[in-house]
């Protein structure tokens, strides 16, 4: 068979029954072996890098799942590496397929020929072109093996079309995936590290996208319960230990983060970390106060994780779930022993402060603010919705006032934050999910990035609701422009002589949406955001093509973050909840 036959027989052995991507000239090979080997499901996308954070959301929406991106030579590649950096930050397997020019004049400045392989290589766990046809097997198991092993990550296979082209010997039937290598915890690491834990009055567990990566969610749980332990998860693990759990801490960091979350961590005095890479929007950039009084315990698969950010008193280098499965064993032994302390009164302190540490959301004026969005979000969208968003003001308050319930119900490109990845996101969450309720969640300008997608989900048939709120500015970079007394380059507005019914609010969603073969809904009073959601889901389960609904806003809106970069210094420049009806849809009752 041809190499680029064997590629795609590979693929299927691995596991991959669904493909992103955009077909060319010099990657015609390898989509004609798509259609003559059949078993993968290509979605068309309309822009490659599109395609790339499709893939990213496939990947992102179930354990198992590796979302594949192809694209032709040149272009196609350097558009996917946006997909490739994003996938690399958050420990996302991808595989990106290209094609390339013909071997023998790769180095002649050819039509759309690139050395693609030298460009992905610091974005990726292997990128390489391969230029024997007789390697293309091997080339895709190492691929998956490396993608899976260790901490998971991207790959990029560069394939010249004559290699594609060139006939093969390869026995698909005998073919087998390559074990995977995860390092694992002893018993005697895990006991050291529960000693630091034993000794301590006041600790937390901070989870991390590891653990969710790692399909080990329940094993936290479990030993969070049995030790009494709080968790705090960061957002790449928010997710991990349901919101309205007792022993959820809530989330710590310098924008995304819970004001009873940073209160509890900075009383704690020990940290064991699962899973996590002390992000510093997590942790802040002085971490002096992040660690004063603290002490820390680091697990990560990746062992030059341990001690990059700084020293912890103890790490072990592992795998989320096995270092768990040991962590639940000897807790059990512990509990059975009588040896466990009572964090009784600890748990208590952190529930008191998760019940009146608590910001605004209701809020009745118009233009609508932001909080009353998520308020009406969290009501409307039960706890078994997946929510897909990327940076920006709306993603930093979706964050502090949505409520997460489900591992994987809130994914996020949290390293990369590339604005436009929304939409193609959402739409590989929902190819991944078919049936379940995918709610994504931008502001204007992430939303127009990569707007062509939209009609991928109409062209496919990929229903999902997409939150859009609107202040016609660059909400986040205004607000970081603050501190340099400009607001300059940042500013949206304009009339728009086609719907002059929108003042300056420039350009018209609902027109380009529908435009793009989808339904929009525009919402101008905060009274009708109930009834525009329930009736979003309605027409997505109608028509089967994402829906719109577009929030129009005050324009500026201080969303909670910290000016000096200190998680015990965050500016609170919008009201707090004083009174029960200020938070209808907090996780607990309000207390004055």
């Amino acid at each position: 068979m041809t190499a680029a036959r064997a590629a795609v027989e590979i693929l299927k052995r691995e596991g991959v029954t669904a493909a992103f991507g955009v077909p060319g000239a010099a990657i015609n090979p390898f989509y004609k072996a798509l259609k003559e080997g059949g078993g993968i499901d290509h979605t068309l996308a309309r822009h490659v890098e599109g395609a790339s954070h499709m893939a990213e959301g496939y990947t992102r929406t179930k354990p198992g799942n590796i979302g594949v991106c192809i694209g032709t030579s040149g272009p196609a590649g350097t558009d996917m590496i946006t997909g490739l950096y994003s996938a690399i930050g958050d420990s996302i397997p991808i595989l990106c397929v290209t094609g390339q020019a013909p071997t023998h004049v790769i180095h002649k400045e050819d039509f759309q020929a690139v050395d693609i392989a030298s460009i992905a290589k610091p974005v990726t766990k292997m990128a390489v072109t391969v230029l024997e046809a007789a390697q293309v097997p091997g080339v895709f198991q190492q691929a998956f093996h490396l993608m899976r092993s260790g901490r998971p990550g991207p790959v990029l296979i560069d394939l010249p079309i004559d290699v594609q082209l060139t006939e093969i010997e390869f026995d698909p039937e005998t073919y087998a995936p390559l074990p995977v290598y995860k390092p694992a915890a002893t018993r005697a690491q895990v006991e050291k590290a529960i000693g630091f834990l034993l000794a301590s009055q006041r600790p937390l567990i901070v989870a991390g996208g590891g653990v969710i990566n790692a399909d080990a969610c329940d094993l936290l749980v479990e030993f969070a319960e049995l030790t009494g332990t709080p968790v705090i998860p960061t957002l790449m693990g928010w997710g991990a230990i349901p919101d309205d759990h007792e022993l959820n801490a809530g989330m710590v960091g310098l924008q995304t983060s819970h004001r009873y979350g940073n209160a509890t961590f900075l009383e704690s005095d020990f940290v064991l970390g699962i899973g996590n890479r002390w992000a510093n929007r997590h942790t802040g950039y002085k971490l002096d106060v992040y660690r004063e009084g603290r002490t820390f315990v680091h697990v990560d698969i990746e062992p030059t994780q341990i001690g990059k950010i700084f020293a912890p008193d103890y790490g072990i280098a592992s795998d989320a779930k096995a270092a768990l499965a040991l962590f639940v064993e000897v807790a059990r032994e512990l509990k059975a022993a009588g040896r466990l302390p009572d964090r009784t009164d600890w748990i208590a302190a952190g529930q008191e402060r998760k019940a009146t540490l608590l910001r605004r959301t209701h809020f009745d004026d118009v233009p609508i603010k932001p909080q009353r969005v998520y308020e009406e979000m969290n009501k409307a969208f039960g706890p078994e919705t997946r929510y897909v968003s990327t940076i920006g003001l709306s993603q930093i308050a979706g964050a502090q006032m949505l409520h997460v319930y489900q591992p994987r119900h809130w994914i996020n490109c949290g390293q990369a934050g590339p604005l436009g990845w929304t939409i193609p996101a959402a739409l590989g969450v929902a190819k991944a999910d078919p049936d379940g309720q995918v709610v994504a969640l931008s502001g204007d300008y992430d939303f127009q990035f990569l707007i062509e997608e939209l009609a991928v989900g109409a062209q496919h048939r990929i229903p999902y609701v997409h939150v859009l709120v609107n202040n016609s500015y660059l909400g986040l970079i205004r607000q970081a422009q603050i501190g340099l007394d400009i607001n300059f380059q940042v500013n949206l507005e304009f009339e728009n002589v086609n719907s002059p019914e929108l003042g300056v609010y420039g350009v018209d969603h609902v027109k380009v949406a529908e435009g793009l073969g989808c339904k929009a809904i525009r919402v101008t009073d905060p009274s009708d955001l109930a009834a525009a959601f329930e009736q979003a889901k309605k027409l997505a389960q109608e028509f089967r093509v994402p829906v719109v609904v577009e929030a129009i806003l005050e324009r500026i809106t201080n969303i909670s973050m910290s000016r000096t970069a200190d998680i015990s210094d965050v500016t609170e420049f919008e009201e707090v909840a004083t009174e029960a009806w200020h938070v209808p849809s907090a996780i607990k009752t309000f207390k004055a």
